[in-house]
């Protein structure tokens, strides 16, 4: 990877973002940051910038769950950076219950999935004109308990569930997530844009925030040294700046070892993964969140 790299991170206010972010600023990235709160986003320059007092951080706002948002924030982003080298689609959400956003959509299917793919599109001119540029997309080996997979059904599924039945949800949209990655390497052959897509591992972050007895758990798994988010923050930044990574994409990699993982079927049909490429592209053009 370029000295200085521009760096965009989803998710950077919490979790394995705000880890990947402090390290990079660290190494002299300059961040774009996407947040809703801006007091989680305040927080979260001050914690940098008491490590790297010359850090470079832009802020961009927008809620993650809705399209129109991610669009604007795709268009606003790529407006004022003509060039960017790394876009990490890191946020995620594991809800315990069924919502549907104001656009239709069930909440998590939404976070998980379709905003990466639109943030992605909106940024493709910025991260050609870097070069070489990488995408990274954060996957999850929770991607073996989807459940029974149906396109374009998945997509669309608004039908409501319990604490029991939200880790077939969560697994899908990470199963999408690898899916995407593999097609999206082929969809950009030869633009100087690699994808890769990873499994952070188990990690002790906010991510099962809407548990009860959350704060709890957390606190058990730290005591006893389990769940360390650095390691998944690690594969990470191996996949944005190891060179044994460049020139290689659309695979799915493991934390610890970074070895590549066959992931679970039908992740690696690439007959389904280009059918759920023109099912999401159909999707979200019919609703005006995306222009081929």
């Amino acid at each position: 990877m370029m000295s200085n790299p521009v760096i965009v991170i989803t998710g950077a206010t919490s979790g394995l973002g705000q880890l990947v972010a402090c390290e990079m600023a660290n190494r002299g990235a300059q961040l774009i940051l996407t947040a809703r709160s801006k007091s989680r986003a305040e927080a979260t320059e001050k914690m940098i910038k008491e490590r790297m007092p010359s850090a470079q951080i832009n802020f961009f706002f927008g809620d993650l769950s809705l399209m129109k948002d991610v669009r604007r924030l795709g268009q606003e982003i790529s407006e004022k950076f003509p060039k960017i080298d790394v876009l990490l689609n890191n946020a995620g959400l594991h809800a315990f219950e069924q919502r549907i956003t104001s656009e239709g959509f069930a909440e998590m299917m939404a976070v998980n999935y379709f905003a990466p793919w639109i943030l992605t599109h909106s940024l493709y001119h910025s991260l050609q004109k870097a070069g070489s540029a990488t995408i990274v997309n954060v996957a999850s080996e929770a991607s073996r308990r989807h459940g029974k997979f149906q396109i374009p059904e998945d997509l669309l599924n608004t039908a409501p569930f319990t604490y029991r039945g939200s880790s077939e949800i969560y697994g899908k949209t990470k199963l999408l997530n690898i899916m995407f990655t593999a097609e999206l390497a082929r969809q950009w052959d030869g633009t100087g844009i690699s994808v890769h897509a990873l499994n952070p591992g188990f990690n002790v972050t906010g991510l099962g925030r809407e548990l009860w007895f959350s704060s709890m758990l957390e606190r058990l798994l730290n005591l006893f040294r389990i769940g360390d988010p650095r390691r998944g923050a690690d594969i990470m930044i191996r996949l944005m700046t190891d060179s044994k990574y460049q020139g290689m994409t659309g695979g799915y990699y493991n934390v610890g070892s970074g070895d590549l993982i066959v992931p679970i079927n039908p992740g690696g049909d690439k007959v389904m993964q280009r059918e759920l490429w023109n099912e999401t592209s159909a999707i979200l053009r019919e609703k005006g969140f995306f222009e081929s």
